[in-house]
């Protein structure tokens, strides 16, 4: 049944109250078959104290058929917390209403609820805000005072360019980032083509075209708020736009901390977004503690300029100071298979033209172009009771998402796409992940594959075996890509020398016993190696071997007579031998690398209930976190020498060459100056210039021997016999 308010009335159903005025009648529409729901979640009055110390840390769901389509953010302890957070919903049905429940946050432990109410879209007039106050009630407890939340919402019907935009003969339009505010797919016998909606769960998936790149540079803060018994603070930052999140590194006991990080955002609204900053201090073994908030109005703000702000902190002391940057739209597109650009020779040939040698230093940061087609997918896994699934394909490059439409109720889904990105770091993974669609809760994880930019042969269409999540074992099912990349070397060589994009915050660490053990031995190989060197070593001077004694003496000798007229430049030229002689046996069918044992499943354990187990948790994450980071730098350094990916040995022989000529012909003196030089002026250059090591972030590009494994198990069914698995393949981090 829908409502229609006229002037000045006030209509209450079932705990909601909207109130409203009109100065005209409205006559309700046609069925439009979808509506755009404006919601602004303003404040709460009155909510249940939940936390011991007589307040709470709110935050509020909204679901739609059972499913979850918004988050707020957290207040802290608040029991009338103000939001002011803005969410567009695209509804198909009226009939369904919009649930909203209340939550209290608790680190490590389940949410308490504080209270939920239903808001009737039907009641709703259209095409006109009306503001709404939801009196909350717990289901078992209907006689209890749990407050109210105050809400402006807005319904309007969705036609004329909606309809043409879903419609089943625009499949095969290429869509441009200007002029497309929402993508949907739709596949054969679909729904809509019968009826005049689509279904719920298509219309809420998250957008997927971005219009624009929100860069954050977090510089320092002064004068924060002493939240330990010394008089310090261990401060941390997080950042929210929209569901994008990241979250600083911690600057242990300091009132006035120096960050120098960056953060990129993908901008998705036209007219901005509001960008949501927390301050918290770091405590071990309990809650960490809230010191502040501000946020950041992007509407205003200009394009292709640098912003720089000092915001203080409301609920807290001192101040933030940021950098933030808006820069125009990632240049990504989708289409159906028969329009896509690298299959018009045309069009190929610009792209060529615009990745060539001589447009090198034009635009560091766009290294390439990817294009890859998602072809088809069979003998997958059947989620649903039916026997059958209803799966659809998600395509990940770094921080970009692209996703196909569903195919419902197939095992052999057809979608026959193709996604084009943008390439910024030719050192990053392509992921490809089915997914089963469900109506009524998330989507079951049907399969996943991992390919290296690098690892990729252009034109060539191949199976790939699907993966479990953590690419450790296989799953049922494959998935057929055709993959294109376009690349320049030379921006890619530099950009590998950069720290490289930050991945969005996703789930807190958890202490895995696996996982110690698996680190603590990949340390323990890399430490035995070094024994086994200098046994090697003490076994020439052992005379163990007579034939390998006098070599080494040999070697020795020449080493002995070498050094006395030692110049600097030969350091780097004898690093080159090793990735020569590494080569020679590669090439000669003799591979030295041994192969990587295969790495666990890892199992979660469950929270503690009491401080010392948050403690214990705490001290095993940075063990089992810093035995990763030993044995990754030990296993990157010896796969730089070993060609594990061709691409950064060769980039090692060029800057080892490289530095050899300037060493040659600089004297040692003058280098070393200017070296001096740059070290002490850079900040005064630049006073906001992040910190970084160049030779850290080339080993970041280099994979580890568990990041191999994981690429290995991503391959095709039948490698090409022409190139060395091991030798093409490289991962960034997982």
């Amino acid at each position: 049944m829908i409502v229609w308010l006229t002037s000045s009335c006030c209509v209450s159903l079932q705990g909601i109250n909207i109130a409203g005025s009109s100065n005209a009648e409205t006559a309700p529409p046609a069925n439009p078959g979808m509506y755009q729901l404006d919601i602004t979640l303003k404040r709460g009055h009155n909510l249940a104290i939940r936390d011991r110390g007589g307040t709470s840390d709110p935050y509020v769901k909204f679901k739609i058929a059972g499913k979850e389509v918004f988050r707020s953010r957290t207040i802290n302890k608040n029991l009338n917390p103000v939001w002011d957070e803005r969410v567009s919903l695209l509804v198909d049905s009226l009939r369904e209403p919009l649930y909203v429940k209340v939550f209290d946050y608790d680190f490590g432990l389940q949410d308490d609820f504080m209270g939920s109410a239903y808001l009737y879209l039907e009641s709703l007039e259209h095409q006109r805000t009306l503001d709404v106050t939801l009196d909350l009630e717990d289901p078992q407890y209907p006689e209890h005072n749990l407050g109210t939340l105050e809400l402006a919402v807005t319904l309007s019907p969705k036609e004329g360019d909606f309809r043409e935009a879903v419609s089943p003969r625009c499949r095969s339009l290429s869509l441009s980032l200007s002029s497309v505010k929402s993508l949907f797919w739709l596949p054969p016998n679909h729904p809509f083509e019968q009826h005049s909606s689509m279904r719920l769960s298509d219309v809420h998936k998250k957008a997927q075209l971005w219009r624009g790149i929100v860069s954050i540079s977090l510089i320092e803060a002064h004068d924060l708020q002493p939240m330990d018994a010394n008089g310090f603070s261990d401060p941390y930052v997080k950042f929210r736009l929209g569901h994008q999140k990241y979250k600083s590194k911690t600057i242990p006991k300091t009132l006035n901390p120096q960050w120098r990080e960056q953060f990129d955002f993908h901008l998705y609204e036209e007219q901005g977004g509001f960008i949501d900053i927390t301050v918290w201090d770091k405590d071990a073994g309990k809650k960490d503690d809230f010191m502040g908030r501000c946020s950041i109005d992007l509407s205003p703000l200009s394009k292709e300029h640098t912003h720089k702000f000092d915001l203080p902190l409301e609920e807290g002391e001192g101040m933030l100071v940021l950098l933030v940057t808006l820069t125009g739209a990632a240049a990504v597109s989708i289409s159906d298979l028969s329009v896509n650009i690298l299959d018009d020779t045309h069009e190929r040939h610009q792209i060529r033209q615009r990745y060539s040698v001589l447009r090198s230093f034009h635009n560091l940061k766009d290294v390439g172009v990817v294009q890859v087609k998602v072809i088809r997918s069979e003998g997958l896994m059947a989620a649903d009771v039916t026997g059958k699934s209803d799966p659809f394909c998600v395509v990940e490059l770094s921080n970009d998402r692209l996703q196909t439409h569903t195919v419902y109720k197939n095992l052999n889904p057809e979608w026959n796409k193709v996604f084009t990105f943008n390439v910024k770091d030719i050192h990053s993974v392509l992921e490809v992940t089915v997914y089963d669609e469900d109506r009524d809760r998330s989507a079951d994880f049907l399969g996943k594959v991992a390919i290296p930019l690098l690892n990729i042969q252009n034109g060539e269409r191949k199976a790939y075996a699907l993966k479990s999540k953590e690419l450790t074992g296989p799953t049922k099912g494959v998935i057929f890509l055709e993959i294109d990349v376009i690349f320049n070397a030379v921006k890619a060589g530099f950009m590998t020398l950069i720290p490289k994009e930050q991945k969005y915050i996703e789930d807190e660490p958890r202490v895995s016993k696996q996982l110690l053990l698996q680190n603590f031995n990949r340390v323990r190989r890399c430490i035995l190696f070094l024994i086994n060197a200098g046994c090697y070593i003490n076994s020439c001077f052992e005379w163990d071997s007579t034939q390998r004694s006098i070599c080494s003496f040999l070697v020795l000798m020449s080493l002995f007579w070498w050094c006395g007229t030692l110049k600097l430049y030969m350091i780097p030229l004898v690093l080159l031998l090793p990735l020569a002689w590494n080569y020679i046996l590669i090439s000669s069918g003799k591979d030295t690398r041994q192969d990587v044992v295969s790495v666990p499943v890892i199992v979660y354990v469950s929270h503690g209930f009491i401080n010392k187990l948050y403690a214990i948790q705490d001290v095993c994450i940075s063990v089992q976190n810093a035995l990763d980071e030993v044995a990754s730098y030990g296993e990157r350094i010896k796969n730089t020498f070993n060609w594990t990916v061709p691409f950064l040995s060769w980039l090692a022989i060029v800057a080892l060459c490289v530095a050899t000529v300037l060493i040659y012909y600089i004297p040692l003196r003058y280098i070393v100056l200017a070296w001096g030089v740059n070290k002490f002026s850079k900040k005064l250059r630049d006073p906001y210039t992040i910190d970084n090591n160049e030779l850290l972030d080339f080993l970041s590009r280099v994979p580890s021997d568990v990041q191999v494994v994981g690429v290995i198990s991503s391959l095709s069914l039948s490698p090409s016999p022409t190139h060395s698995p091991l030798i093409a393949c490289w991962p960034p981090p997982l």
